[in-house]
């Protein structure tokens, strides 16, 4: 799989008067995965359907190893749509076998995968079975054996995770890593920002049809004020009482520092500006009482996705 991977280039694309995509594009290297980003309507799933052939962009490219896509190339790629695309009356093996044909895999060979992938994802014994007497969680491996059953070079998955328990989440998290560590190229989107965050190396946040950031979490940080967490007991905290706010008031004039967080059990966290003084603010603290715990905090995807969409 080596190569230079996926690239979009200024997809463009309207429905009526309204612009879904405004110029999108990003890059995916081989064995490297990458989330998705952004709220209902921002252009998620378009880009998904455009880089499959589902749409047609109206302006932009796609291309894979420098090379545009086709509909020979599509047949090497993955996808798993939000919307799922099984038959429920069909039985599982014969279901992941038929959509390996449909990838030009010969039938004894789409029938020894199917099995494989059934066997992989927990469900070789269910393999008879129709897939509308399955859970949600296993429609969901079904839909993810379809994807993966023909080895695409890349991996392409519109929320994934959707309703998924945590079980079955560790489950689609460990085939995905398996996937990309040999090689493929992963795209998944997902509201759910905690585990975009533990599974993906990169990040691409979209808005309105426009990417507003491209990187990884450490890149995106530096985008951010630095935070920082401090920790005071104060002398009515000491003997059982407590001021609510006004224990936090030594905090509500620090030079350089504003107060974006107050917590009883945590302390009241600071964003920080270049240049501030570090030592006066421990030294305002330090007069304010006991200090439990001063240290720098490194913001989540969330706090990420929260500032840049603000």
């Amino acid at each position: 799989m080596e190569g230079t991977g996926l690239r979009l280039e200024g997809l463009r694309h309207r429905f009526g008067t309204l612009t879904v995509l405004d110029g999108v594009g990003f890059d995916i290297a081989p064995g490297e995965i990458v989330g998705l980003v952004g709220r209902n309507g921002a252009g998620k799933t378009t880009t998904m359907r455009i880089l499959m052939g589902i749409l047609a962009a109206q302006a932009g490219s796609v291309a894979w190893n420098a090379r545009p896509v086709d509909a020979t190339l599509w047949r090497r790629f993955g996808y798993m749509p939000e919307e799922r695309g099984l038959y429920p009356q069909m039985r599982l093996l014969e279901q992941v076998a038929y959509f390996a044909r449909l990838h030009g895999i010969a039938q004894r060979d789409a029938e020894a995968r199917a099995g494989d992938w059934l066997e992989r994802l927990g469900l070789g014994d269910r393999s008879d079975d129709h897939v509308d007497a399955l859970s949600h969680g296993n429609q969901q491996r079904v839909q993810l054996a379809v994807a993966l059953v023909h080895e695409p070079v890349l991996l392409v998955l519109d929320e994934p995770f959707a309703g998924l328990d945590p079980a079955a989440v560790d489950v689609l998290a460990e085939v995905i890593a398996r996937q990309a560590a040999a090689g493929a190229a992963v795209l998944f989107s997902s509201h759910q920002l905690e585990l975009v965050e533990r599974i993906c190396r990169r990040v691409v946040i979209i808005e309105r049809g426009r990417v507003l950031a491209d990187g990884t979490l450490a890149q995106l940080r530096e985008r951010l004020p630095a935070q920082l967490r401090v920790k005071v007991q104060t002398a009515g905290e000491m003997i059982g009482a407590s001021g609510g706010d006004a224990d936090y008031a030594w905090a509500d004039t620090l030079p350089g520092a504003r107060v974006s967080g107050r917590d009883p059990d945590l302390g009241v966290l600071l964003v920080v500006e270049p240049g501030a003084d570090l030592q006066a603010i421990l030294y305002t603290a330090q007069a304010a009482g006991s200090v439990e715990h001063f240290g720098f905090e490194s913001a989540g995807l969330i706090d990420l996705y929260r500032d840049l969409i603000a």
